[in-house]
């Protein structure tokens, strides 16, 4: 009997069906000589720093840097249970190999090898590997599992990638922390450097010194020629006075041809950008939609990096096309053939092709795909279209006047074949995009050296220059793409920060931990964001450094770089980290202190000030001695008073530090819904972890009501 592991429930349900696993069990299924069972993401970890040592429980200068000697991994608290039962499947005697059927790539084959491990088990394992949920896929892959040990390689990157996190991290957030002496200033090997991204460009913008003007513009025959840009506005003026009513005469003509190829399919990053710039989508929504698209069989596998199908996919791609015609019409086809051999690479497919619609779309009711899922699954099948679709040709003109000794020019241009930009259209029509469209040149009328044009008008205009503009998460995931490649050779196969799997998660870390905010599409620094990076060392800060670090990994993943030799290299980073970074000024401790702030009183723990800055949009009491060397830190939402209707404010916080309790009126019981008082105080507790930290009770001045 084999055991077959998925990363999610619903793809288990979805694989269950297929090989005949119909009876349900509690936490997997079995029928037809299987067992399906499933992981919920990770449920093995790699174990914090208070496992291995005393030493490392406390935050200290002499206790970094922290690399462990033998890596430590735990069961997570909140899912152990599902890990028990996989745990019990893997060691039934029945079973006589593993099937790991998580998703395809990087996180999911540590997801699954780090429950393997953990369990102990030693059973044959296999590998499922597909692109698609469709049963024909499902089917196919069964038919053709690999040996578990061909995917070694690409654990042995999964797990580089999380322990170069996790030293990286933990050591540069500790060790910041305790030199500056005040919050959390949290350390990341591909945050920081996407952070630091996005501080450079607000300091480009802040600096910005607008520069003003003018040109001034002969008007004829429908046409609108400007000179150059003019810095003295009464030169400007004086140059379209002196050609008022007077004659202009073409002095050249220049045309030329060009041809816009059409563009190539999606890889996960490239649909991220367009869902942002057309919908508004940020980049973890479009991956949580093309996700459950995936899971619904409607599209292929969502985190792939590349823009090609494989050179076996020609009657596949013609399919999907056809099934697109009758159930995503935008508009009427244009009748061209379809040109698939233009997106058929296998040399360019690594783990798994572009995305697009799978056959499913033609036999599903997409009447009853959610509107976010249905945007995403039009826009892949768009993409199809207008990437097997023809070439955009058009000619631009250029056209220079001269009119009383000054030159002015003009630029025209005319579409000869639209191509694939007729799919195009027809979408943003359809979905009624609200994106920024660029400045059309007009077709200019027929013209010829020596024409002239007699009487001309003119005006004068004004202009600023323009400060570079905010990163959106479009923007910003291009340039994490993009990341030190200008410094990387042709043959390096990925460049970038991340990966197209990774991007999304990173940019919402960096909203959640108060660094970066959302106004609209712009991607923000926050105060904090831009004096965490100023604060912090080029070498963490890098996008150079983490784009090398990924493409090492990716070499890794290929058996062409050693895994031992890549962790080298980051123990001997964090080493030099600390030995480097070991004191900072009064006044660079100051900028995390807290201390513009009002205290809210004495710490009951250590006599330290207590503070309350806000994270997303909740409020945290906390030291200023923590965490390093205190517990105290406590949520206005925490559950004690959540669970009563309640929040802790500014003013219980103040009578609790002042008096060691406080009233409250007017709780809620979770049994009954009658309200009732109370007096709270702070009470001695302990996390799941065994840790200590602050907790309340309560007792009862009045119990009529309660």
């Amino acid at each position: 009997m084999q055991l077959v592991v998925t990363e999610k429930p619903s793809v288990a349900q979805a694989i269950a069906r297929v090989i005949g696993a119909g009876e349900r069990k509690d936490g997997y299924m079995e029928g037809n000589g299987f067992l399906v069972s499933w992981c919920i993401g990770h449920l093995v970890e790699l174990a914090q720093p208070d496992a291995y040592s005393d030493t490392w429980k406390k935050w200290s200068y002499e206790s970094l840097p922290m690399i462990p000697e033998e890596w430590q991994t735990e069961v997570k608290s909140d899912t152990a249970a599902q890990y028990k039962v996989l745990k019990g499947l893997m060691h039934e005697k029945k079973v006589d190999s593993v099937v790991c059927a998580t998703d395809a790539g990087r996180e999911g084959e540590l997801i699954f090898r780090l429950v393997y491990d953990q369990a102990g088990c030693d059973k044959p394992m296999k590998r499922l590997w597909i692109s698609s949920m469709e049963e024909s896929a499902i089917r196919e892959g069964f038919e053709n599992l690999r040996p578990g040990s061909d995917y070694d390689n690409l654990y042995h990157s999964a797990l580089c990638r999380q322990r170069a996190d996790w030293l990286v991290g933990l050591n540069g957030t500790r060790l910041f922390t305790v030199l500056y002496g005040g919050k959390v200033l949290k350390v990341g090997r591909v945050q920081t450097p996407t952070l630091a991204m996005l501080v450079e460009r607000e300091e480009k913008i802040r600096n910005f010194k607008k520069e003003q003007y003018y040109m001034a513009h002969i008007l004829m025959d429908g046409m609108d020629a400007a000179t150059e840009r003019i810095d003295d506005k009464a030169q400007a003026e004086a140059i379209a006075a002196a050609c008022e009513s007077k004659a202009a005469t073409v002095l050249s003509v220049t045309k030329e041809k060009k041809t816009v190829q059409p563009p190539k399919l999606y890889d996960l990053t490239t649909l991220q950008r367009d869902a942002n710039r057309l919908f508004g989508f940020t980049a973890k929504q479009t991956l949580e939609y093309t996700q459950s698209l995936y899971e619904k069989k409607l599209v292929t596998y969502p985190r792939t990096d590349s823009q090609y199908l494989s050179d076996d996919m020609e009657d596949t791609a013609r399919a999907v096309i056809g099934a697109v015609y009758k159930a995503i019409l935008f508009e009427e086809p244009s009748g061209a053939e379809p040109d698939i051999k233009r997106v058929m690479d296998s040399r360019k497919v690594t783990d798994h092709h572009a995305i697009i619609p799978t056959m499913e779309i033609a036999a599903s009711d997409l009447s009853a795909v959610p509107a976010g899922e249905m945007k995403i699954l039009s826009l892949a099948a768009n993409r199809l279209l207008c990437a097997t679709g023809e070439k955009h040709e058009y000619e631009t003109v250029k056209a220079e006047f001269d009119c009383n000794g000054s030159v002015f020019t003009v630029s025209g241009k005319s579409v000869t074949r639209n191509g694939w930009k007729d799919f195009e259209a027809a979408f943003r029509r359809s979905y009624k995009t609200a994106e920024d469209k660029e400045k059309e040149d007009k077709k200019l009328p027929e013209l010829s050296e020596g024409m002239s044009f007699d009487g001309v008008q003119t005006k004068v205009t004004e202009h600023f220059t323009q400060p570079p503009k905010h990163f959106t998460e479009d923007s910003l995931l291009s340039a994490m793409e993009r990341a030190g490649a200008e410094d990387m050779g042709d043959e390096v196969e990925r460049k970038g920060l991340g990966t197209p799997a990774t991007r999304a998660d990173v940019i919402e870390k960096l909203v959640k931990d108060g660094f970066v905010k959302r106004e609209k599409k712009q991607m923000i620094p926050t105060e904090d964001g831009v004096k965490l990076i100023t604060v912090l060392p080029d070498v963490v800060k890098s996008p150079k450094l983490t784009a090398d670090w990924e493409n090492a990994l990716t070499l890794v993943a290929k058996g062409e770089y050693p895994m031992q030799a890549f962790m080298d290299g980051i123990a001997d980073l964090v080493k030099g980290l600390v030995q480097t970074y070991h004191c900072v000024s009064e006044e660079q401790k100051s900028m995390f202190g807290g201390n513009n702030q009002e205290s809210l009183g004495k710490c009951p723990k250590c006599g330290g000030n207590v503070y309350k800055f806000v994270r997303d949009n909740t409020g945290i009491f906390y030291c200023e001695k923590a965490p390093k060397d205190c517990i105290f830190c406590v949520y206005e939402d925490d559950y004690f008073f959540t669970s009563k209707g309640k929040k802790l404010t500014e003013s219980m916080m103040k009578n609790l530090l002042s008096q060691g309790e406080v009233k409250v009126s007017g709780f809620k019981s979770e049994k009954t819904g009658n309200t009732y008082n109370a007096v709270v105080s702070f009470a001695d507790r302990t996390d799941k972890n065994g840790n200590a930290k602050i907790g309340f009770t309560m007792r009862f001045e009045d119990k009529k009501k309660r």
